[in-house]
């Protein structure tokens, strides 16, 4: 079975970084927003539709009813489903596929939740202070603290309301993961070099 490692982030932690960095470490590849542009391939929607809606959630529990079923094409073509509920079946699609057929790393996307039963899955948080994550976020982007932390509220509420919405559980709550690791004091390379340590102990090679 592949050996999958799934990160789910507070915005301007530095997950995404994380993924990246952790992925050179192993020789595996990291998916998260390339999986936007495979799901546009595969549904032969627009990528730049698809990534306007991409971890939000939508205001219909229609994705139900694709989830439930094996015929997931037919499906989706036979219900009016929200473009919101469309991406979320597609990636979860995509995100079973992938644990399929090689070892990686997936940010967001609900892809704990989604990999729930692969036995192979580390599950982790990567988080960080507020005020930190603030100062980065305003550093990267160039705009003011105060621009920067309207974004980072916005933009952890719209994480916790997908993750909530497409899961039924809660977002950051410890018990959902393996491994939480704050990167206010070891930044992205000592979180990366954790989660590989763990990943070594949780399942070594054979």
């Amino acid at each position: 079975m592949h050996k999958i490692i799934t990160i789910t982030r507070q915005y301007g932690s530095g997950g995404h970084a994380v993924g990246e960095k952790l992925a050179e470490m192993l020789g595996i590849k990291c998916y998260d927003r390339d999986l936007i542009t495979m799901a546009a391939e595969k549904s032969g929607m627009s990528e730049e539709a698809l990534g306007n809606v991409d971890e939000k959630a939508a205001s219909s529990l229609l994705y139900t009813l694709v989830m439930g079923s094996n015929m997931y094409h037919s499906t989706v073509d036979q219900f009016n489903v929200p473009i919101n509920d469309k991406l979320f079946c597609l990636q979860s699609d995509i995100i079973r596929e992938i644990a399929e057929k090689e070892d990686c790393i997936i940010v967001g996307r609900c892809a704990d939740y989604v990999l729930a039963e692969h036995r192979a899955c580390i599950k982790v948080f990567i988080y960080g202070n507020f005020d930190r994550r603030i100062q980065t976020v305003a550093k990267q982007k160039g705009i003011s603290e105060s621009e920067a932390r309207d974004l980072v509220m916005k933009n952890d509420k719209r994480r916790a309301n997908y993750y909530n919405y497409y899961s039924g559980h809660k977002w950051g709550k410890i018990e959902n993961y393996d491994l939480a690791i704050s990167t206010d004091h070891i930044g992205v390379d000592g979180a990366a070099k954790i989660i590989a340590e763990f990943a070594k102990i949780a399942y070594p090679n054979p």
